[in-house]
């Protein structure tokens, strides 16, 4: 089966690169899979990955993106063609027309013939844009609502949320649309507690910054834990949006005196395992949800407690994958440090709770959540295989040329077995 996976892509900083990573990586392993990936443009020339085939052949804020990768499928040919996307893959609100015509390719690629399938992690429905700095906010939501149903016109959609498959369905009248787990992205391993609380209590803080994902309520509560808790020492690691250059950078500045806080920032893929590991609880300080968290599912695959803002969407992650969080009421400064300090005083919570996401861990792993994809493929390849053959069932079985038919209507033919 060849595949064609469109999305931000190391070493790529946007949205989703690294969970493209994992996608690509996991697909590299099967042997019957042919993977070209259809990326965006890097701002400066850096090497690509090894062992991937990667053509760069679209731009951020550009209004040509859907013709660029529709020229590039056209000379792959490929079996599936899959988008892994946020609203604003292509582009920002400051930018809505490029962002909205990247999202029309989709569309626009079945309407070429080729099968189209959309891995969204996110929907408008579900975002709070209080604190997106969005003008005319109505105009906004009636713009993404015309948007998604332009992505429903793909021939399968998944989201990662049953909640947002349930609103595709009840609201848009959606077809041939998945709920299917997030994932995480390594072999899970046994939480190493002895590692954590060695001597510090380290508090992991890890993300993209400066939109939901914000740090002013995590730096005024820090200081409420640390009394109640000496050795806890605060870790953030990550990066700023794309749309909030400096923001990650500012706070750092102003706490820099501050020997408790370490500002990591980005972390490299082979580093995360023990920035994880050595860390004894996961806070999410956000403000909104736009979609599943790639880093509570992080903390599952590590065994990691979590902390997070009471936001319905993550409510809803956690009962039905099976996490354990503790959630604070969103904003509240004084609660956020009265859960944290809870966990971190018991031990035996910390225990609980580790375990808890370590087993949550072992039941999306990759793998199962590739194999589960491709069984959605393979099953559309062999209904076209049969549409394409099931012209000639009307010919006499005598007929000499009964097979060479056959074979000529699809080269997938006499390999399927």
């Amino acid at each position: 089966m060849k595949i064609c996976f469109v999305g931000a892509f190391p070493p790529s900083g946007r949205q989703l690169n690294e969970y493209a990573f994992h996608i690509a990586r996991e697909l590299q392993k099967d042997p019957l899979l042919s993977l070209t990936i259809l990326s965006d443009e890097l701002e400066k020339p850096e090497p690509e990955l090894p062992d991937f085939d990667v053509v760069r052949c679209w731009r951020f804020d550009d209004l040509t993106n859907p013709f660029r990768i529709l020229r590039q499928i056209r000379k792959i040919k490929p079996d599936v063609v899959w988008f892994n996307l946020v609203f604003s893959s292509f582009g920002t609100q400051y930018s809505p027309v490029a962002a909205f015509v990247g999202l029309c390719t989709p569309a626009l690629t079945r309407l070429c013939g080729y099968y189209t399938h959309i891995t969204l992690h996110h929907l408008m429905e579900h975002v709070d844009f209080s604190h997106a700095n969005i003008r005319q906010e109505r105009l906004f939501r009636l713009a993404s609502s015309i948007t998604t149903r332009i992505l429903l016109m793909a021939n399968s959609l998944s989201v990662l949320l049953p909640g947002y498959r349930k609103t595709l369905i009840d609201k848009y009248r959606g077809q041939d649309v998945h709920f299917r787990a997030h994932g995480i992205f390594s072999t899970p391993k046994p939480p190493a507690f002895d590692r954590r609380g060695n001597p510090d209590q380290r508090i992991l803080a890890i993300g993209h910054w400066g939109t939901y994902k914000r740090l002013e309520l995590l730096m005024e509560a820090f200081p409420k834990i640390a009394e109640r808790i000496p050795n806890a020492r605060l870790v953030i690691a990550g990066a700023n949006h794309h749309t909030k250059a400096g923001y990650w950078e500012s706070i750092a500045e102003q706490h820099k005196n501050d020997p408790r806080i370490e500002f990591k920032g980005y972390v490299a893929e082979e580093d995360i395992p023990d920035l994880f590991s050595t860390s004894s609880l996961l806070v999410m300080p956000y403000s909104s949800s736009t979609g599943a968290s790639g880093p509570a599912h992080q903390a599952c695959e590590f065994g990691l407690p979590v902390v997070c803002a009471d936001i319905a969407d993550f409510r809803e992650m956690a009962d039905y994958e099976g996490m354990a969080m503790d959630f604070y009421s969103t904003g509240n400064v004084q609660d956020f440090a009265d859960k944290v300090v809870g966990i971190l005083e018991s031990p035996e919570r910390q225990r609980e709770m580790a375990e808890q996401n370590f087993s949550a861990g072992l039941r999306m792993t990759m793998p199962e959540v590739m194999h589960r994809y491709l069984r959605t493929f393979d099953f559309h390849r062999r209904a076209k295989l049969l549409a394409s053959i099931s012209r000639f069932r009307i010919w006499p079985g005598w007929v000499p040329s009964r097979s060479a038919a056959f074979r000529s209507a699809s080269a997938d033919f006499i390999h399927w077995g």
